[in-house]
């Protein structure tokens, strides 16, 4: 599997570059092993498999997202959003890592998420090869944008983390957190190298469809893995759980979701400095849930 080398092995340097815009790459090295929870939410073979399938997309997916703000790094001046650029680079590079761990348990568990991340990489590969760079930002700022809100309805929602199995909840719960304190630089990035509606609203149509196409193909090939895909009830009361009308999880997120069609949209009037500060002292405050854990800048794993 690829992952943003450059990035991982980011100096302390840029590391503390992203800190001072409130946006710190964390090094955690989660691990996990094939005795891990194979349905580690709500003891359920689809709901668990959809995430899974989600967290296919990530390795090559945040690879994508990172080098898409890359390419107009050169461009920007202010500093403030320098700093801002190099905290995402390096919390991505961190989602990366981290999720290709999450990956390999469930490769060893049976599951052909080895296969899935190979097939997003083709396909994100096709889409740098035709796509011009600034639709390849604006597809970024898109997705950022379902990050943001996915992350945001996890991080206050305490059914829904309660949900996790104890050992895999840790990553999610850092992941939420780090996509909201970066959720707004591939938008300020594009607004200053291009601010155009009409490209920003428009890519977020094919992205969406095109998002949910692999997402939704992924996750019957885990679940066919899994011997559950004619699994008729389990599945409706997945389906259900997860978009039934206005009490399921991600349907509640469309007005969220189409505020970015919004022409003065920006992620900032989703506030959650608030609910960030809050999980920041949850989970590395002095007693925080991740704070024995967390590396410091330059500290390797130990072996």
């Amino acid at each position: 599997m690829e992952v943003i080398n450059a990035a991982v092995s980011a100096k302390p340097a840029r590391q503390a570059l992203g800190a001072t815009a409130n946006i710190p790459p964390r090094r955690l090295d989660f691990e996990f092993s094939p005795s891990s929870a194979r349905y580690y939410f709500q003891n359920s073979s689809f709901k668990s498999t959809f995430l899974t399938a989600l967290s296919s997309l990530f390795p090559h997916g945040e690879s994508f997202f990172v080098q898409a703000v890359r390419n107009y790094r050169d461009q920007i001046s202010d500093p403030l959003l320098k700093a801002q650029i190099a905290g995402f680079i390096g919390q991505e590079a961190m989602h990366s890592k981290e999720h290709i761990a999450f990956n390999q348990m469930a490769t060893l568990q049976g599951y052909p998420v080895d296969a899935l991340d190979h097939d997003v990489g083709v396909l994100l590969k096709y889409a740098q090869k035709i796509a011009p760079e600034v639709m390849q930002l604006a597809a970024t700022v898109c997705l950022e944008h379902y990050t943001a809100i996915i992350a945001e309805m996890l991080l206050t929602d305490s059914e829904v983390q309660q949900s996790f199995s104890d050992e895999v909840r840790p990553l999610w719960l850092w992941h939420a957190l780090e996509e909201n304190e970066h959720k707004s630089v591939a938008f300020d990035v594009f607004q200053q190298v291009s601010g155009s509606y009409a490209v920003r609203a428009g890519t977020m149509i094919p992205t969406t469809i095109i998002f949910f196409a692999v997402a939704l193909w992924f996750h019957a090939r885990l679940l066919a893995a899994d011997g559950q895909l004619l699994n008729i009830r389990q599945n409706w009361q997945g389906l259900k759980y997860f978009w039934g009308g206005k009490t399921g999880v991600f349907s509640r997120l469309l007005p969220k979701y189409l505020d970015f069609f919004k022409p003065r949209f920006h992620p900032s009037q989703h506030d959650t400095d608030a609910l960030l500060n809050d999980w920041r002292e949850r989970l590395f405050g002095i007693n925080g849930l991740l704070a024995a854990q967390l590396k410091q800048p330059g500290q390797r794993k130990k072996h």
